[in-house]
């Protein structure tokens, strides 16, 4: 009987968290010019039914450079983490953000940038 209410108690507890759910969890630049805008933003609601709180927004590296939204997300609205690639160094993107927040089920997750960055020249040469 313990077990059944325990179990009870923790699907309820569970209903009355906030979730992050990301429109996309990799944004892909492409092939881009080098020193071109290397900003994108990572769009996300908070399905859950409380309100969503992002601690902390962290990269893989110090050439890209994430901002978290400082305000909690309320459920059923919106946010944008935004991200910028510094896009003066050429060749292949392949970074991950690291989101903590408190989401119920995923508390940490991973989202990702990929893609080429290419001097000028050689775009004006491929067209």
């Amino acid at each position: 009987m313990f077990m059944f209410v325990a179990c009870i108690g923790m699907a309820v507890k569970a209903q009355d968290a906030p979730q992050i759910k990301f429109k996309t969890e990799v944004i892909d630049y492409g092939e881009i010019a080098k020193g071109s805008d290397g900003v994108r933003k990572f769009e996300f609601t908070n399905t859950g039914n409380a309100p969503l709180v992002i601690s902390k927004v962290y990269s893989s590296c110090g050439c890209t450079i994430p901002k978290k939204p400082e305000n909690p997300i309320a459920p059923g609205e919106s946010g944008v983490i935004e991200v910028k690639y510094d896009t003066k160094r050429v060749g292949p993107i392949r970074k991950t953000i690291t989101v903590t927040s408190n989401d119920g089920e995923n508390p940490t997750m991973a989202i990702k940038i990929k893609g080429t960055v290419i001097d000028k020249s050689v775009l004006e040469n491929k067209n």
